[in-house]
């Protein structure tokens, strides 16, 4: 079972981070969500203090971990919300089990990669497995600008340090699904009923605004938002706009 956290009451939420992080991604995001929300936050296989993800872990495994999570809480019905990985799992969810997922959500997500994205990504993962010190330190010099570390510097600190966390292994076997996964999402996009928000910034160059309106575009009820002057890390560098964004979308099935 996966390390997850319940807290306030209403129209069940769940949350899903990206490769790397852990459930406090979204805790500035957390306070105007639980205004209305029960919101289940989770520690994905392979993250946080949840448990080890083995080499070939898939992102159906990752799917059915956070589908046991949605039973465990006693939910039926969730606003799923993915970042990034967390996205592709979400996606994944609703593809398979959409009698579960009341809106989805899919936050700086990928998409249906081009050749250039695909060998964009895979260097990536080399260099990840060549020496993940500095793939993560270039993560965070892609995710946060000058501007924004010297604004911020303990929140770059806590980043870092999440991600320098993780179990090298589970972390290597959670980026191969993030470099793959879209791959494996794309045919499921037409079969998704549930209402999809795709939202990303629109300096982000890893889940770039094109992949959100791809997404929009393969989905049959989705629109695109994307956030101007924004990284990556939108639960983080712009909390309130993302949580306004999220709780409109949401109200579109629980007014």
């Amino acid at each position: 079972m996966l390390s997850h956290s319940v807290a306030g009451a209403g129209p069940d939420v769940v949350l899903l981070h990206g490769v790397g992080l852990d459930h406090t991604m979204w805790d500035r995001l957390l306070p105007a969500l639980l205004e209305d929300h029960r919101v289940t936050t989770v520690d994905l296989r392979g993250h946080g203090a949840s448990g080890p993800a083995a080499p070939g872990t898939s992102l159906g495994d990752l799917a059915d971990d956070v589908l046991e999570v949605i039973d465990t809480v006693g939910a039926e019905r969730v606003h799923l919300v993915g970042f990034s990985l967390g996205a592709l799992v979400a996606a994944h969810l609703a593809g398979h089990h959409p009698d579960r997922v009341a809106t989805l959500s899919l936050v700086s997500s990928v998409a249906q990669r081009t050749p250039d994205e695909q060998q964009a990504v895979r260097l990536r993962l080399e260099a990840a497995q060549a020496d993940l010190d500095r793939t993560v330190d270039a993560a965070v010099e892609r995710w946060f600008d000058d501007a924004w570390r010297q604004r911020d510097p303990d929140l770059v600190a806590d980043v870092r340090r999440t991600m320098l966390g993780n179990d090298p292994t589970s972390y290597l076997a959670c980026y191969t699904v993030f470099a793959v996964g879209d791959q494996e999402v794309g045919p499921l996009l037409a079969a998704i009923t549930a209402p999809t928000l795709a939202i990303t910034g629109s300096d982000d160059p890893g889940s770039t605004p094109d992949m959100s309106h791809r997404l929009a575009a393969a989905i049959p009820d989705a629109h695109a938002v994307v956030v101007e002057g924004a990284r990556h890390l939108l639960p983080l560098e712009r909390p309130g706009e993302l949580a306004a964004a999220l709780t409109k979308h949401f109200e579109r099935t629980t007014p």
